[in-house]
């Protein structure tokens, strides 16, 4: 009984090593899809900077009073993470639901709709570790630098160059 057990066992650990391998050399095999308008360790780099310095600005209510009422003072409304999941759910209310992710970073040749922007700002990364963090785990990016007048990615009107 105990010879049978340990034949299974090791059946098993050749089977999940064989597995594994394949899997990684699957991985390897599959080139990466590059973005140099994408950076995602600038984006780290930049938002460990962010949050450094984020320490250094929070005020007391007072002073975010006082300081909303100068001229040159724009407030935003970054809302609580539970307003925020109450319109995660409105929009998508299955967490299992496919949501496919681009952003400007993804095209070029389109300044005008498609406005370049810092590759560590892509909001391609923000969205998805956002998105990640509300649960959604079905969530697919877009990964190239794709030219606006060869994509096959429709578009919604008015949101591309052309007629």
């Amino acid at each position: 009984m105990a010879r049978s057990m340990m034949t299974r066992l090791t059946v098993l650990l050749i089977v999940l090593a064989a597995s594994g391998a394949a899997a990684a050399q699957s991985a390897a095999a599959a080139p990466p899809i590059v973005n140099p308008a994408i950076d995602p360790a600038a984006f780290l780099r930049v938002a460990a900077a962010a949050l450094a310095e984020r320490e250094r600005h929070r005020v007391s209510e007072a002073e975010f009073v006082r300081m909303a009422r100068e001229p040159g003072t724009i407030v935003l409304d970054a809302r609580s993470r539970e307003k925020y999941d109450e319109l995660l759910a409105a929009l998508l209310p299955d967490k299992d639901v496919r949501i496919l992710i681009y952003c400007n970073n993804n095209f070029r040749g389109a300044e005008g709709p498609f406005p370049k922007k810092l590759a560590s700002a892509s909001l391609n990364l923000s969205t998805f570790v956002a998105l990640y963090d509300y649960g959604y785990r079905n969530v697919w990016e877009l990964g190239p630098l794709i030219d606006v007048a060869a994509t096959a990615i429709p578009f919604a009107r008015g949101l591309a160059p052309g007629p």
